[in-house]
Parts: structure tokens; sequence; C-alpha cells
């Protein structure tokens, strides 16, 4: 039996260092704001709300077509092109000088950091059989924690330099997305271009028997509205709608809970923001393994993911106990808010890959890029309530009682994301388009 080869580990890398760069990016302004921005600006917590909620819509419409687009340029093409431009725009950031050019910068941001997934997604889908998948995603989808790990250990550093400043975080951070170009230009290439790619490992990347590999049925043009006619499209849809924007909660709001709750300010929020995004990180892992476990002792594809998703959502739940048992040490909430946020990627890793798993590999950047839009969506409904519930009660004096009904909200949608994606895929069949 020939050796297979690990080169398609070497691309899942690729992808994972580039989502650690999205992130960075993009979480730059939430350990600025509080200190830097909201002085020099007078922002209240709805404005801060709003100016998230510019990134969000951007993202969401970006989705709408950025996905569309990667699957006619393709994962190489359509990943550099929304890295470079994105990188472009988090180092403009630092040269912004009034609230409303940050509302410009972050909705740039927005439309361009949302080709991370749908690029990412196709990558994984061109390079690993359905059993890797959801491995794979989880992998590269650790970078979201890694690059939220990142950014409290040397934003605020950066940001309290006098020669830097909140400007410099900015510039420096958006700079190192244009290092990854040349390691993507140098590394990858599609399986079938690829010559560091034995026939071993090629054959084994596309051994699945159920996904059609002739030239005449990829070549077959599928139109965007025709993805939404499936239910396996809503299915999707829903469940990125309704979970996305608990994880927005976590990334944009995390450090304000701090203050609110223990009083943390500036450098003090570093060590419990990397502790949390550290157990995120294992939840992500550990997300894609356990599918991939299920699917090695015998189970359908299908079942192995509806089961690791369903025990994903439960985990959420205790989240609502967080404050509760944070009054008495503030590291048993980081440890569960964590625990849920783990929970959470390991529900994502594995929401990716039944796109895979139900659609053509022609079609999963554009199946991507719809649930994409639905979870920007999703995104900012949670942060206007967010804005809204934490408004009003700060005014009256209890703060703590918004991040209580936010962690309610948080527990109870997985459970129900679950229900009718369950409702609407019973056997998550393949489809032949």
């Amino acid at each position: 039996m020939p050796v297979i080869g690990k080169y398609r580990w070497t691309i899942c890398g690729l992808v994972f260092f580039a989502t650690t760069i999205n992130y960075l990016d993009r979480q730059v302004i939430s350990l600025v704001v509080e200190d830097y921005l909201n002085p020099e600006f007078h922002w209240s917590e709805t404005d801060y709300a709003n100016i998230t909620v510019a990134f969000q819509l951007c993202y969401a419409l970006g989705m709408i077509g950025v996905g569309r687009l990667i699957d006619k340029l393709g994962s190489k093409i359509g990943y550099a092109v929304s890295l470079l431009l994105w990188s472009i725009v988090a180092i403009g950031h630092g040269l912004i000088k009034t609230t409303t050019g940050f509302f410009v910068a972050r909705g740039l941001l927005g439309v361009t950091e949302s080709g991370n997934f749908p690029a990412g997604i196709k990558t994984t889908a061109e390079w690993f059989p359905k059993k890797e998948r959801a491995l794979a995603t989880g992998i590269f989808n650790s970078g979201t924690n890694i690059g939220a790990i990142v950014a409290p250990l040397t934003v605020p550093y950066i940001a309290a330099d006098p020669d830097f400043g909140w400007r410099g975080a900015f510039m420096i951070t958006g700079a190192i997305g244009l290092l990854w170009l040349i390691f993507w230009f140098w590394l990858y290439e599609i399986p079938k271009k690829q010559k560091r790619l034995g026939k071993a490992e090629f054959d084994f990347i596309h051994g699945d028997k159920d996904e059609d590999q002739t030239e005449e049925y990829k070549a077959i043009k599928v139109p965007w509205f025709k993805l939404l006619e499936f239910k396996q499209t809503w299915a999707f849809v829903v469940g990125k709608f309704l979970t996305d924007g608990i994880w927005w909660f976590y990334l944009f709001w995390l450090p304000k809970f701090l203050k609110a709750e223990y009083g943390l300010v500036k450098k003090e929020i570093i060590l419990p923001v990397a502790v949390f995004y550290t157990i995120a990180t294992i939840g992500s892992i550990f997300g894609g393994w356990l599918p991939m476990n299920f699917i090695k002792n015998g189970w359908p594809v299908f079942r192995a993911r509806k089961t690791s998703m369903l025990i994903y959502a439960i985990c959420v739940i205790p989240v609502v106990t967080a404050q509760l048992f944070g009054a008495y040490n503030m590291w048993f909430a980081i440890a569960i808010i964590g625990f849920a946020a783990a929970a959470h990627q390991a529900w994502s890793a594995n929401i990716f890959t039944t796109v895979s798993d139900m659609f053509p590999k022609k079609t999963v950047a554009s199946v991507i890029g719809i649930g994409g839009m639905a979870g920007g969506l999703g995104g900012i409904a949670t942060s206007k309530s967010a804005g809204f519930l934490f408004d009003h009660f700060k005014a009256l004096g209890h703060i703590q009682t918004g991040y209580y009904i936010m962690f309610i909200i948080c527990a109870a949608t997985y459970i129900l994301a679950w229900l009718i994606m369950h409702m609407l895929t019973p056997t998550m069949r393949p489809l032949r388009i």
C-alpha cells in the first residue's frame, strides 16, 4: 500500500494563518475602544454597537457576492485578493480622525474580510476527503481564536507605546497579512496542478465515491438563485443566522464585560482574554476530531455530524451560570464563558463542513457566502440587541442584568438552530445539481 503524503496539511496550515490574521485585524478595535477611542471620540455603548454593525452589515452584504466570485476566480486568486484588500483597509484604520471615518473603515473591512471563510472552506473541500474535512476545518477555524489571543497579547502594548499609540496598533497588525501572501503564492496550487503532491495523496483526497469528478459535470454552471431552491441551503442559512451572532458578541463585547463586572482596564484584560480564547481553540480542534472519530468507527457522515453538533449545542447551556459563579471569582466566569465559546467553535467547524458534505465542490464557496451573509445579519441583530440592553440597564445602574439576558440568549440559540437544521435535512443528503 503506497504511503499517503501530508502536503494537504501544509495547505491547512496556510488557511489557518490567514484566518488568524483575519481575526487579529478585526479584534484590534475591541482592545482599544475603552481606553483610547471612547475618550477621543466620545462614543456611547450604542455608538460602539453601531460601529460593530457597520462591519457586520458590510460583511453580510459582501458575502452575497464574494463566495460566487471566489468560485469563479478559484481559491488561489480569490483568497489572495481578499487578504490583500482587507490588509490595506486594516492599515488604513490608523489614519482615521473622525467617527464617520470609523464607520466607513469598518464597513470596508467587513466587505474585504468576508472572503476568508468562503475561500477557506472551498480550499478545504478541494484538498481533503469528507472524513477529514471537519478536522481540517476545525484546525483552520481555530485561527479565529489564535488571532483573538495574539491581539490582547500585543495590541495593548503597542497602543500604550507613545511612539505607536492606537493608530500604530492598527497599522502594524494590518501589515502582517502582506507577508502571508508571499507564502500563499509560493506553496499553494489546486491539487491537480500541485507538483509537490504525490499520486497516493491525490487519490486519497479524491476518494469520495459520491462526488462526481467528471469534467463534464464540473463544467456545468449553477446559477446563484438555483442554490436557494434546496433545503440544504436553508439549513445552513438558518444555522449561521442563529449562531454566528453569539460569536460576534464574545468577540466585540468580552473586554467590555470584564470592565463592567470586574473593573479591568488596559493591560489588565490581557490574561483573561487570552485564557478565554485558548479554551475556545481547544474546542475548535476537538470539534473537528469527534465526528472524524465517529466516522472511523463506522458511523454514516450525516449521523456523525448531527450527533457532534447536538453535543456542542448542549455544552453551551451552562453559560447562563457565568455571572453566578463569577461573583465568587472572575476565573469561574472566564472558564464558563470560555467553555461556551469552545462549544461554539466546535459547532462552527461542523456547520461549515455540512456544506461540503451536501454540495458539489464547485458550489461550496457560493453556499458558504449565502450562509455567511445570514450569519452577518444575525450578528447585526445580536449587536443591536446588546447595545440596546446595555445602554438601558446602564442607565438604571444594573448593566450586569443586560449581560445576564444576553447569556440566556446564547444558551438557547444552538439547540433551536440544531432542531431547525434537523427538520430541514434529517439525513443531510448530498446533492447532485
